[in-house]
């Protein structure tokens, strides 16, 4: 008996340890894909959020979970075409808030706005989606003599209730001492 709960610590460690090294390889390769090089001074890491791939696909050739990867609403070659006029509401929304027009006030500008899509299966199998929240990512890039700044916030808005209901904001600065 003491010898198979022996065995089963070894095999829990062992399995803890496996579990470890491959986590670690992850946050290796995120860092390594989040530096920046010297034809810009913006990270790679947002560019796989927002879809864009700047060389071979990450995580086995698929897109990330969460847009037009697997499980998720769309696929390879589905484009979601989005109209201006949600677009100008979204945004809208977004500027009336204390926290977002504090963020433009210090240099950020609207770039893009993801709607997120809520798909309801009605009791008789009808489907309605709608977009009932929508992500407006800000950007920010400065640079001063030797020191490159970039930010990016994201914005979550809920277009039903007119609100922003969440903000992240990132940030990284570059200082380069020649």
């Amino acid at each position: 008996m003491i010898e198979l709960e022996r065995k089963t610590r070894i095999l829990m460690i062992s399995g803890l340890l496996i579990l470890a090294t491959v986590l670690s390889g992850l946050a290796v390769y995120a860092y390594a894909s989040s530096g920046t090089n010297a034809n810009s001074p913006t990270s790679n890491l947002m560019s796989y959020y927002n879809g864009t791939f700047p060389g071979p696909r990450p995580f086995m050739g698929r897109e990330c979970r969460g847009w037009n990867g697997f499980g998720s609403f769309g696929g390879a070659g589905v484009s979601l075409n989005v109209s201006q006029a949600f677009k100008d509401n979204v945004i809208s929304i977004a500027k009336n808030n204390t926290d977002v027009q504090n963020l433009i006030a210090s240099g950020y500008n609207v770039t893009g706005v993801r709607p997120i899509l809520t798909a309801t299966v009605e009791g008789d199998g009808t489907v309605t989606l709608a977009a009932t929240t929508a992500i407006v990512t800000l950007t920010q890039n400065t640079t001063s003599t030797n020191t490159m700044s970039t930010g990016r916030a994201l914005v979550w808005v809920n277009v039903e209730q007119a609100k922003v209901t969440k903000i992240v904001t990132m940030a990284r600065s570059v200082i380069e001492n020649p």
